[in-house]
């Protein structure tokens, strides 16, 4: 396989959470480098936050594992237990099935970027600990509920 060149990888902007959560992911930007690549058994990306950024709304995978490390910056890791400040060579796991929600939010002037590694299961649950929301993916598409599994209609 070739070197993988981040250059021509296509930046991914937004996010695929409906409104209002959709908005909050302003500045967030990450290269889908696993796809890029022709992986199919994990994903790997490249995050970029702007300052202000989130990653994403607080959540847990019911049945992927997760691996982040801190390639450039500082963000902050934001858990059940409280925040960890974390800079560059800082890793950080999050195994399938820990009902710790997690995320990450660039607190700085400057931009902070983090290498996430994670498996592609064929159906994955995220739970959104904040919120009442929850995203099912199976075969490529999504499905929003709240947490009792209802379809979801907007915040409540």
């Amino acid at each position: 396989m070739p070197v993988i060149d981040p250059t021509k990888v296509p930046v991914k902007t937004g996010s695929i959470y409906p409104e209002p959560y959709a908005s909050m992911m302003k500045g967030r930007s990450s290269l889908r480098l696993g796809d890029a690549g022709g992986l199919t058994q994990f994903g790997a990306n490249l995050v970029m936050l702007e300052p202000g950024a989130l990653s994403s709304l607080r959540h847990w995978h019911q049945n992927e594992d997760e691996f982040v490390m801190v390639t450039e910056g500082e963000c902050t890791l934001v858990q059940d237990a409280g925040e960890t400040v974390m800079r560059p060579g800082d890793c950080a796991a999050f195994p399938a099935g820990s009902t710790d929600g997690h995320h990450f939010i660039n607190r700085t002037d400057k931009v902070a970027k983090f290498l996430v590694v994670g498996s592609k299961a064929p159906r994955e649950v995220a739970t959104y600990s904040d919120v009442d929301f929850r995203l099912e993916m199976e075969g490529g598409k999504a499905r929003f509920t709240y947490k009792d599994g209802t379809d979801w209609t907007g915040p409540r």
